[in-house]
């Protein structure tokens, strides 16, 4: 069941249940020591001013706590912020969260038009798990021409294809004994020691469709072919860099903070499954719960602006689950 509330989010995070939330998306005040403002005649929507880091910790390390409380235990939070304010929310979330991983948001190409400076153009989204090991789906950006040139070298009456691991290195082994099985072709016999990463009846299957790399050198694993073709993408990195903020025009802009749907549509499709609970206790304009709503998970909306709480329920109501 979805829910919006309007609200103290430090006080609205108690009502949410324990380790009931799979996937939370935290986008805060900057601390960018400006004002923000919802509509063309110049209403104040909010102040990003703070007097002191100790009165924005107070703001934030509150919530992080009871975010931490409500997430479950392969659970993950994404903690955005703009790059040059990162330092006291990376020190907060060391302290509360056992894995803390940066993801380099690259949000606008734009011009530095100013002389003293370095232009900005980069945000941070700390990736908090309470494990060493959350939930994780692989997403995957667009290919670029220096990943497409070295990696899909190698070309068959197919195509070109890349080549995939399917035997597990020294530093990993199966713990599937029915995965420790051997294999011949052309003569040789293959057994690696620490097993495959798929079953044997899987394996004969790609073989005889034509879609496993034997080397020429019997010593070598054989890979699976991965067809350009074919291809996702490119498996994500730590930088995204293919995704543009709605300054550059990705998409309608209906607040003064908004954050463009594919970047939580990303972050929600690696992090949570449906079915499962996505959180966004800073809600803005709904974008997580539009993305949320879209991918057939269910999400919790909270904000203390009046305005941004219906903004939140008009646009979650104009999308039909999964669509």
């Amino acid at each position: 069941m979805n829910t919006i509330k309007c609200g103290d989010s430090r006080e609205l995070l108690k009502t949410v249940a324990d380790e009931s939330v799979q996937s939370i998306y935290f986008d805060p005040p900057f601390n960018s020591k400006r004002n923000y403002y919802l509509t063309p005649d110049n209403k104040l929507g909010f102040k990003d001013k703070f007097d002191s880091d100790d009165d924005y910790i107070s703001l934030i390390e509150p919530m992080l706590i009871e975010m931490k409380r409500a997430l479950k235990k392969d659970g993950s939070l994404f903690f955005h912020i703009s790059a040059d304010q990162m330092f006291i929310p990376h020190l907060l979330c060391n302290k509360h969260f056992k894995k803390v991983q940066p993801i380099f948001w690259k949000r606008s190409r734009s011009k530095n038009n100013v002389k003293s400076k370095l232009g900005a153009c980069t945000d941070v989204i700390f990736w908090c798990s309470k494990v060493a090991k959350p939930k994780f789906n692989m997403v995957y950006q667009p290919l670029d021409e220096y990943y497409s040139e070295n990696s899909y070298k190698n070309k068959d009456e197919r195509g070109f294809y890349a080549l995939g691991h399917i035997v597990y290195t020294k530093t990993q082994r199966t713990k599937k004994p029915e995965r420790l099985y051997s294999i011949e072709h052309n003569g040789v016999t293959y057994a690696p020691e620490n097993g495959w990463r798929m079953s044997e009846e899987d394996l004969r299957g790609m073989i005889a469709d034509n879609r496993i790399h034997f080397p020429q050198k019997a010593s070598a694993n054989p890979y699976k072919k991965i067809y350009k073709h074919e291809s996702l993408g490119k498996p994500s990195t730590d930088v995204w860099d293919d995704i543009h903020s709605i300054a550059m025009g990705s998409e309608a802009r209906v607040y003064p903070t908004q954050k463009p749907l594919a970047l939580l549509d990303r972050i929600i499709k690696m992090s949570s499954d449906e079915g499962d609970i996505v959180l966004d206790p800073v809600a803005g304009s709904g974008t997580t719960g539009v993305a949320a709503k879209k991918l057939k998970r269910s999400f919790i909306l909270f904000d203390m602006n009046p305005e941004a709480v219906i903004l939140c329920k008009e646009r979650t109501q104009e999308v039909s689950n999964g669509f």
